[in-house]
């Protein structure tokens, strides 16, 4: 029998032979368009020491500038990079999602593309993958960014650990190694890329850390205000729900059910009282306000949760965002090596 496999051509030539990629670099994009092209040169140039086969998935996220078009001209010219155009900005954890759902290696590594993570840090990741970790989170120990994104940062990172249970000094960076199959089945919307090393820890995974060199930004501008702090706080009580309490939920509303209905019994206790010494009581804000504790406060608190709950049990159904081009890495190509007397290589059998 005679088999004939063609390696892949680009304009330069030959660069290998077609290949599953084990590395997918997933890299989520908006309005970045004076860095692509230095992140894909780079990237290009620590991937190919690193000597793994790989694939460089860009997610366009409603990018307005040249961004868009920039990745498009990549993937024509190199056939390991894919591109995703969301038809609108729907956010990072939508397009980290679309991203982990066609990433097609065993190992994957997310990054933002404005060159403040470095590309030469990912041989580290690897290699503490290679301990035995599912998860590598990078730690940006000096931060260069402003003290309105550092301090809220630091603050926030101390909440999320206390209450998690997982211990990082850094939940924000974008810059993380995961084996594929920590990311399986994670279904992330809203502000959830922050809480990733929470959910695949929560499923047994195993999560660690380390610090990664960290570069001001030089291009475009930051895409989180201090809005950011309210949409965490309410993502963190999402993920307690659908972590610790997904199997008790009775055990968190119970506990807020109560808490509320303590305080209302406890105004409506003291207005008893004084309706027993003779007192007119129904006139008295206090009255009303202990009936909305005891009535309105948890029903609101508790309908908010289940809510949530309720989105999480549906939202891998159908993607929460919708995508208006799509174009598939066509291959993923070995480091080049000294090219054969022949473009085709037959074997006989």
């Amino acid at each position: 029998m005679i088999s004939t496999v063609a390696p892949h051509l680009t304009r330069r030539g030959k660069i290998g032979v077609p290949t599953e990629p084990q590395i997918s670099i997933v890299i989520p994009f908006l309005d970045e368009e004076g860095s692509i092209e230095e992140l894909y040169a780079k990237l290009t140039e620590v991937l190919g020491r690193v000597g793994k086969p790989y694939e460089i998935l860009f997610i366009d996220d409603g990018s307005r500038d040249r961004g868009g078009a920039l990745v498009d001209a990549l993937s024509e010219r190199d056939p390991r990079v894919g591109v995703i155009h969301f038809r609108r900005n729907f956010g990072k954890a939508a397009a980290l999602d679309a991203g982990f759902r066609r990433a097609r290696g065993r190992i994957l590594i997310t990054m933002d593309a404005d060159l403040q993570d470095d590309p030469n840090e990912i041989p580290n990741f690897l290699a503490k993958l290679d301990e035995g970790y599912d998860l590598v989170s990078g730690w940006k120990k000096k931060r260069l960014d402003p003290l309105g994104k550092t301090l809220p940062s630091k603050f926030f990172n101390r909440v999320v650990s206390k209450v998690s249970g997982l211990k990082l000094n850094d939940f924000n960076c974008g810059f993380k190694t995961y084996r594929a199959e920590s990311v399986y089945g994670l279904d992330l919307y809203g502000e959830l890329h922050r809480y990733i090393p929470v959910l695949v820890h929560w499923r047994g995974f195993r999560v660690a850390e380390i610090p990664v060199l960290h570069h001001p930004r030089r291009s475009g501008s930051s895409k989180y205000g201090i809005e950011r702090l309210v949409k965490g706080f309410f993502d963190l009580l999402t993920v307690l729900l659908i972590t610790r309490y997904r199997a008790r939920p009775l055990h968190l509303f119970g506990g807020v059910g109560l808490a509320f209905a303590a305080l209302g019994f406890a105004c409506l206790g003291y207005l008893s009282v004084l309706w027993l010494q003779g007192h007119n009581i129904g006139n008295r804000p206090l009255l009303l306000l202990g009936v909305l504790l005891v009535l309105v406060g948890a029903q609101l608190v508790s309908v908010g949760l289940l809510g949530e709950m309720i989105r999480n049990t549906q939202i891998g159904q159908r993607p929460p965002y919708e995508i208006r081009s799509e174009i598939s890495a066509r291959a993923a190509v070995l480091p080049a090596e000294p090219a054969a007397p022949s473009s085709v290589v037959r074997a006989t059998s």
